[in-house]
C-alpha cells in the first residue's frame, strides 16, 4: 500500500528554519506531481508549492522566496522554510498525485509562535 510519511516539522522561533520531507513507501515518485499543502486553525487547506514529474515548481505568493520545494530521484519531496513567521504556523500534509490518483500524509505541526 502506498503511503507518504511526513517528517521535520516542530517549534521554531519567528526568523529560523525548517526542513520538512515526505517519504514515499510503496511506489517511485518519479512521474507525480508532488506537493505541500497547509492548513491553519480555522481556515481552509491550501497549497504552499508544487513540483512537476519534469521538476518544474510552483508557491503561494505568501511563500515565495522562503520556501523551496525539491525532490530526489526516487520517492523524497523537500520543503525548505526560511524566514518562517507566525502566519507559516499549520499542519503541512504532503500530497501526491498522478492522473485521477491523489494521496495525502497524515501531515506534521510547524509552529511558530508569534
Amino acid at each position: 500500500q502506498v503511503q507518504l510519511v511526513e517528517s521535520g516539522g516542530g517549534l521554531v522561533q519567528a526568523g529560523g528554519s525548517l526542513r520538512l520531507s515526505c517519504a514515499a513507501s510503496g511506489t517511485i515518485f518519479r512521474f507525480w506531481t508532488m506537493g505541500w499543502y497547509r492548513q491553519a486553525p480555522g481556515k481552509q487547506r491550501e497549497l504552499v508549492a508544487g513540483i512537476t514529474s519534469g521538476g518544474t515548481t510552483n508557491y503561494a505568493d505568501s511563500v515565495k522566496g522562503r520556501f523551496t520545494i525539491s525532490k530526489d530521484n526516487t520517492k523524497t519531496v523537500y520543503l525548505l522554510m526560511n524566514s518562517l513567521n507566525s502566519e507559516d504556523t499549520a499542519v503541512y500534509y504532503c500530497n501526491a498525485s498522478r492522473q485521477a490518483t491523489i494521496l495525502w500524509g497524515q501531515g506534521t505541526q510547524v509552529t511558530v509562535p508569534s
